[in-house]
């Protein structure tokens, strides 16, 4: 009698075991955040351009990894030498066309077996994008080399908080230069008020997250002592902000000069619209940058006062330099 009640008790223990089981796999499986587990990314070459595609994937996406992305990292390397001379990036569906910037959390491009000069350690971040989009094309004669010996990785992700919106793609287009060009070889050179080698995240404030800085109602103002590790000659500034950002800026403190100041146009709740164009650093001449000097990196936000829900605010350039001091370039003359 004893063995039939601790066998009748042991299949109980089962059961209900297997019925919890099976309730937190449901619930997990309901808190998932649903994707295509076939999305894909391709590469194609054309005489003037690379073209990478994401997708399709269904969003809204997690971010997955130190590097935040909502699809698997892609690998790939150039066949050919090529210069990178600009970039740009889009979001859209194949049926409706393009997607408001906002779908757009990150757009990444990094040379696995080249080192930063930025961020000691980490493999060098080319290019990237967020939901500014900005159509970048650098000083004529200038470009990033693409090494066909070399490892690329490139990666995105997606607003977490889009609405539901299925056969989603992402494109990333680099501009390159023609086959025997001049070039001078630009390097690149990342800053930002926000921590943004992402080996240091873990040193990263309380006030700091992967979204950025936590922004506070009303007018914000936030700043970051900069220390470069190069002396360089700046000739193209990319700018990367979130919405609410009315203004990002590069000051030499030693000098007491501003050496880049970039306003957004935004709309009236303060959602980004673009940098434009003027606003966008270009000259071939350039401006100097050193290690010996103090700078400093400026972010200003608003936040509005009404505004309940959480606000994260960036404030980043990657700078495209030439190693050195700047030279003095004759009118109309290209390196």
């Amino acid at each position: 009698m004893r063995h039939i009640i601790f066998i009748i008790g042991l299949a109980c223990l089962i059961l209900s075991t297997t019925l919890v089981l099976a309730h937190e796999k449901s619930h997990q499986q309901h808190q998932q955040v649903p994707t295509l587990k076939k999305s894909t990314t391709t590469v194609s070459l054309e005489e003037d351009k690379v073209t990478i595609t994401f997708g399709p994937i269904d969003l809204p996406a997690g971010h997955e990894g130190d590097l935040a992305a909502s699809m698997p990292k892609h690998f790939f390397k150039m066949p050919e030498l090529r210069y990178m001379t600009g970039y740009k990036a889009e979001v859209f569906t194949k049926e409706n066309g393009p997607l408001p910037k906002e779908y757009l959390h990150h757009l990444l491009l990094l040379d696995m077996d080249e080192p930063s000069i930025s961020c000691p350690g980490e493999p060098l971040f080319m290019a990237g994008a967020g939901m500014e989009m900005t159509d970048t094309r650098f000083p004529p004669g200038h470009g990033v080399r693409l090494d066909p010996t070399h490892k690329l990785m490139t990666l995105v992700a997606f607003y977490h908080k889009v609405p539901p919106t299925k056969n989603v793609y992402a494109r990333f287009t680099m501009y390159t230069a023609p086959q025997g060009a001049k070039i001078a070889p630009l390097e690149v050179y990342q800053v930002g008020v926000n921590v943004v080698c992402f080996s240091k995240f873990d040193q990263r404030p309380v006030n700091q997250s992967d979204e950025g800085i936590s922004i506070q109602p009303g007018v914000q103002v936030n700043t970051a002592p900069l220390r470069f590790l190069v002396d360089g000659c700046v000739k193209y500034a990319y700018p990367h902000g979130h919405n609410g950002v009315l203004l990002v800026a590069l000051e030499n403190r030693t000098r007491n000069k501003t050496l880049l100041r970039t306003v957004p146009i935004v709309a009236p709740d303060g959602t980004l619209i673009e940098f434009p164009p003027h606003q966008v650093y270009s000259d071939a001449e350039g401006f100097s940058v050193n290690t010996k000097e103090d700078y400093e990196m400026v972010l200003v936000h608003h936040r509005p006062l009404q505004q309940k829900t959480e606000a994260w605010g960036m404030g980043n350039y990657l700078l495209y330099m030439t190693r050195g001091e700047c030279q003095t370039l004759a009118k109309n003359d290209t390196p």
